[in-house]
């Protein structure tokens, strides 16, 4: 009885300590980072980790934090970074300001997206109340793509 009620103590403790494992299920591809530092040449504290459906570079390059994700194939799929409201395009806040979000809802964060083909999108974060929260997707001329 002993051996038992000590067993389960002990597979019990090592469930409850042990935190979020990071596995990394695949190498990242050679044709993924040769593609990244071809785009990327001055990125630094580069990071990559295996997000199953493509893989993900975080880094920083002119002294700002970005997310920049391939396929396995190596193709460029987007590049994140955050901003700050005042760097936001005239044509984004005024949509935003259209919106029917303007009034009740507090801008809370902003994260640009670079896209292939020369598109940029703009994520909004909003706030209404402790609670609720929704993401905006505005084009750079500030129409809302969706809510």
């Amino acid at each position: 009885m002993k051996k038992q009620l000590f067993l389960f103590l002990l597979i019990g403790g090592l469930f409850f300590t042990s935190g979020k494992v990071n596995a990394q299920f695949r190498s990242i591809p050679g044709i993924v980072t040769d593609t990244f530092k071809l785009k990327y040449p001055n990125a630094r504290n580069v990071n990559w980790s295996d997000q199953i459906t493509y893989f993900q570079a975080k880094f920083t390059q002119d002294g700002e934090g970005c997310t920049a994700r391939y396929s396995s194939k190596g193709e460029w799929i987007q590049t994140e970074k955050p901003i700050t409201e005042d760097k936001l395009p005239p044509a984004v806040k005024d949509g935003f300001t259209k919106s029917k979000y303007a009034g009740d809802w507090k801008l809370l964060n902003v994260t640009v997206r670079y896209l292939p083909r020369d598109f940029t999108n703009y994520v909004l974060r909003i706030g209404k109340g402790d609670i609720q929260r929704k993401n905006l997707l505005f084009a750079a001329d500030g129409q809302l793509i969706k809510d």
